[in-house]
């Protein structure tokens, strides 16, 4: 073979030439290679072993073998990207599992998110005053032989529930008592959420597209408790709550969110509907080492710009104001229960939290509450009792009467939990001083709660009743505490609601508010003079009384009455005050 039966070209790349008699001839000055031997060997080695790869290839076992290893990439392959786009999305250490879950025409993604909680924050963290903790056991508790006096005579002038003394220790000594480790969670050890990419609607009380329209059936089995268990906890579009998620947060805020904290505070107000209240009474070690996050929607968000002087500090004197967008839910009340029942999952790195809704002011420190109504009592979750009403029965009647929410709603979820086994209160059930445990209604605007997997659970079911149903969460709480503790055992620390209303103030929605015109003629006296503070029972948690104009009774009557509120720290002795 030559090099001439190759073609005949000229240059690097060949040329053809015609002759005088039409026939083709080649240039003189081109230079004919013959190919090498070991091009040609080489040639001849690839055609030999791709003749043996496709002969393999034609053989059955090792075309399945060869199938496998591809299958085996492309699935690696979408893993790899799947997880890159999960963590992208959480930038947070969530476990996610992927289930193709087809419900009627639709396909919908389903995901379970790992809870981040199952695993305690490194104690002591970033946020933990350097107090040094003491057992509760080595010293007697100054407050051990402490007794709510007897309520004051009646007064006609002043009706209605009051508040009643408390035993508080001092500050120092009440963060000394914090417990040292997270508190041992009754066979719940991890809890996991689902996310659902296309929530579909299977049932006519599904709940919602926020919170995922968990079936019936996934409703019961998610009350029976298990070390593992995976259930809705809303945020069902997203493994990173607060991030495309509905309740949308921004970024830095969301960053902010899920740093460690030991203690924070967190309220909320949505459609503008109470006035933002300056905690009192706060110690500054509190204040360095204990956030508080007011939750607000734009609406909000553009009123306290204009009134409260909300810039771009985000801060309302000690409040960090966190603006949510892209809200779940038409009624500011139901979102409000967004972070009222679901802190923990806004919240992944913080040990315990203290909620108070909107309307209301804290006056004693959040150190002093948590060692009063958790430690103290050696609770995880801790809320107090209505302060008239025992039975769901009673408190839907009254919801009804009130207009609070439809009343078709309202008795479709009574009928509901009858059908259920629930009863109404009767004597049978004394008593009801047992923990409160007895106790079917609570006065569910102060939730105080360690975040253990059992009331992470607890609060996830809450949630996703007043999602199924109405927004008044009063009627589902003692069904779903009923059932978990029917499991486990776990109990709820339901304290006296006069006790609660020495802690906080509560003041009127805005809309009230709003009717109460001030009788003309009457302005704000200056500050009185300081007065003694050494004495134990001072007026409403430790502040000195303070004299006031006459005022009109009714319903211009000043919210947030200072009368009678006592509050004793320390022993029955009367050893200190605030």
């Amino acid at each position: 073979m030559t090099g001439g039966s190759l073609g005949l070209r000229t240059g690097s790349y060949g040329s053809l030439h015609q002759g005088q008699n039409g026939v083709l001839q080649t240039q003189n000055s081109f230079i004919v290679r013959k190919p090498s031997r070991m091009s040609l060997s080489g040639s001849r080695e690839k055609e030999r072993f791709l003749h043996l790869i496709w002969r393999y290839l034609g053989r059955r076992k090792v075309g399945m073998l060869i199938l496998a290893v591809f299958a085996l990439l492309a699935f690696l392959t979408g893993f790899i990207t799947v997880h890159k786009e999960e963590a992208s999305e959480s930038s947070g250490p969530y476990i996610a599992q992927t289930i193709q879950n087809k419900k009627n025409s639709g396909v919908n993604t389903v995901t379970v998110c790992g809870d981040i909680n199952n695993e305690p924050p490194p104690i002591p963290h970033p946020f933990a005053p350097a107090v040094v903790t003491v057992s509760s056991s080595s010293l007697e508790h100054p407050c051990r032989h402490f007794q709510v006096p007897p309520p004051p005579p009646g007064d006609r002038r002043r009706i209605g529930p009051r508040p009643c003394p408390v035993c508080y220790l001092p500050v120092d000594q009440a963060i000394a008592r914090m417990p040292s480790s997270p508190s041992t969670s009754p066979v719940l050890r991890h809890l996991n959420y689902f996310r659902e990419e296309n929530p579909i609607k299977t049932e006519r009380h599904g709940g919602s597209d926020f919170g995922g329209f968990p079936s019936l059936k996934q409703r019961n089995e998610s009350f029976n408790i298990k070390e593992s268990m995976t259930v809705h906890c809303g945020f069902a579009k997203g493994c990173r709550p607060g991030y495309q998620t509905g309740f949308d947060i921004d970024d830095a805020d969301l960053r902010e969110l899920e740093q460690f904290h030991g203690v924070i505070v967190a309220s909320a107000i949505f459609g503008n509907y109470d006035i933002i209240q300056q905690p009192k009474s706060i110690s500054e070690i509190a204040k360095k080492s204990v956030p508080f996050f007011m939750f607000v929607d734009e609406e909000t968000e553009a009123f306290m710009k204009n009134s409260s002087g909300l810039d771009s500090s985000k801060m309302v004197g000690l409040w960090r104001i966190v603006v949510v967008r892209n809200i779940p839910y038409t009624d500011p009340r139901r979102n409000g229960k967004v972070p009222k029942l679901l802190l923990h999952r806004l919240f992944p790195h913080v040990r315990y939290s203290i909620w108070i809704d909107g309307k209301l002011q804290l006056v004693v420190d959040p150190y002093q509450i948590l060692e009063r109504f958790l430690w103290r009592q050696n609770a995880t979750f801790a809320i107090s009792r209505h302060y008239r009403r025992f039975d769901v029965f009673e408190e839907a009647e009254a919801n009804k009467a009130g207009g609070k929410y439809d009343n078709a709603s309202i008795n479709y979820q009574v009928e509901f939990y009858k059908k259920e086994g629930l009863t109404p209160y009767s004597v049978a059930k004394l008593p009801i001083t047992s923990g409160g445990c007895k106790i079917h209604v609570p006065e569910g605007c102060v939730i105080i709660k360690e975040h253990t997997p059992i009331t992470n659970l607890f609060t996830c079911l809450w949630f996703n009743e007043v999602d199924r149903f109405t927004s008044r969460d009063q009627l589902s709480f003692s069904t779903v505490r009923d059932k978990v503790m029917a499991k486990v055992d776990w109990g709820i620390n339901m304290f006296m609601d006069c006790e609660r209303r020495n802690f906080v103030i509560q003041a009127y929605h805005r809309d009230l508010l709003e009717q109460m015109v001030p009788p003309a003629g009457v302005t704000s006296l200056p500050p009185p003079a300081k007065e003694n503070t050494a004495l134990v029972k001072s007026d409403m948690a430790g502040r000195t009384p303070v004299k006031k104009n006459p005022i009109r009774r009714g319903k211009e009557r000043k919210s947030g009455s200072r009368r009678h509120r006592k509050v004793v720290i320390g022993s029955r002795d009367n050893i200190s005050a605030r």
